[in-house]
C-alpha cells in the first residue's frame, strides 16, 4: 500500500493557523480520494475533511467547517489541510489517508489505507 506522510504540524495559540501536508512516499498509480483524520487524547480516532479525486467534492465534520479547507496539490501525490481560527479542541494527532467513500452526515468516510505516525497539531494559550 501507498505509504503517506504527514507534516506541518505545531503548537499554535487560540485563534491561529497551521498548514497540514500529506505526501505519498512512492509512486502511485491513480489519483484516490484523501482524508484527513484526527485523535485526540481519550478519544477514537475522527474523521476532519475529505476531497474527492480531482478535488471537485469535500466534505467535512461539522466542528471544521468554515474553519478549515481541504485541497489537492497539484500532483496527485500531495494533500493539504489548511486550519485556521484553532480552538483548543482541535488539539489531536493529526492523519490523511485514502478513503473509499467521502462520508455523509452520520456517516463518517472509509479509510482505505494504513495509517502512518501523524502530525501533533497543540492549540493552548
Amino acid at each position: 500500500q501507498v505509504q503517506w506522510v504527514e507534516s506541518g504540524g505545531g503548537v499554535v495559540q487560540p485563534g491561529g493557523s497551521l498548514r497540514l501536508s500529506c505526501v505519498a512516499s512512492g509512486r502511485i498509480e491513480s489519483a484516490y480520494a484523501m482524508g484527513w483524520f484526527r485523535q485526540a487524547p481519550g478519544k477514537e480516532r475522527e474523521f476532519v475533511a475529505t476531497i474527492n479525486w480531482n478535488g471537485g467534492t469535500t466534505y467535512y465534520t461539522e466542528s471544521v467547517k468554515g474553519r478549515f479547507t481541504i485541497s489537492r496539490g497539484a500532483t496527485k501525490d500531495t494533500i493539504y489541510l489548511q486550519m485556521n481560527s484553532l480552538k483548543p479542541e482541535d488539539t489531536a494527532v493529526y492523519y490523511c489517508n485514502r478513503v473509499l467513500t467521502l462520508g455523509v452526515p452520520g456517516i463518517p468516510p472509509s479509510p482505505g489505507g494504513t495509517w502512518g505516525q501523524g502530525t501533533q497539531v497543540t492549540v493552548s494559550s
